[in-house]
């Protein structure tokens, strides 16, 4: 496991997190996490007003007006807690559809002497968004079982099973613009290891409010330096088909 290479990658991408194209991306996702997190507490807490109604009889205490409100302010801080969730589906979509920008700009400033990729069409980048986020979302449900059940180190848990599953997603599509999706798997599995621990080093993040913004740009910046500085070698004989995005 190259856990120096990870350390340095992703020192590298900390340090760019100024550029102006970074900064794009960041900006998007603010915009698409707070889109989220607000449309989420609205629709929740009206959820739960319209069910609990404005008054209610409790034994005792006979009739009272401030139990929907105490309900809808539960939900809120409900809602905000579930907000370390909702980041890694958020994640996994910002990094999906704009991983292009944050690569070109690692790679003009670190890699100036590779060539230009072209750009992922939009709807191929839009199918591996989708598919990535029904993996993460499926497999984060079936997690929400080990999180109750194991719940003192639920958060370990979060971090290995979402550190895979990004790890996978953010080395995936950054080598593949370069060798393409066969390669690309090739490599994975070669790497496995440690792009699972670097993946596990941008799940962390997700876990902290506010910090968890900068993971998508993170992510995809660490892992293109990982993918130039992990070792590749010599790929398969395969049919030009097999480079292709």
């Amino acid at each position: 496991m190259a856990i120096d290479t990870i350390f340095k990658a992703f020192g590298l991408a900390l340090g760019q997190v100024g550029d102006p194209r970074f900064r794009r991306v960041l900006m998007i996702g603010v915009g698409l996490t707070l889109a989220l997190l607000i449309g989420a507490a609205a629709g929740f807490v009206w959820f739960v007003d319209w069910i609990t109604g404005e008054s209610a009889w409790l034994p005792v205490l006979g009739e009272v007006q401030w139990l929907d409100d105490l309900f809808s302010w539960g939900a809120a801080f409900l809602v905000l807690f579930l907000s370390v969730f909702l980041m890694v589906p958020v994640a996994s979509a910002i990094t999906s559809m704009f991983l292009d920008d944050v690569a070109d700009a690692v790679e003009a400033v670190h890699y100036p002497h590779i060539s230009q990729q072209p750009r992922t069409p939009f709807w191929e980048a839009l199918r591996d968004t989708v598919n990535f986020l029904g993996v993460i979302v499926g497999v984060n449900i079936v997690a929400l079982i080990l999180y109750v059940i194991f719940a003192p180190v639920a958060i370990f848990i979060f971090w290995a099973v979402n550190g895979f599953l990004l790890g996978r997603e953010y080395y995936t599509l950054a080598a593949m613009r370069r060798v393409g999706r066969k390669r690309a798997r090739e490599l994975r599995r070669k790497h496995f290891a440690t792009i699972w621990a670097a993946g596990i080093l941008m799940a962390m993040p997700l876990s902290i409010p506010l910090l968890n913004l900068l993971v998508p740009i993170l992510g995809a910046a660490t892992f293109t330096h990982l993918f130039q500085m992990l070792p590749q070698g010599r790929p398969a004989p395969s049919s030009p088909q097999d480079y292709q995005r």
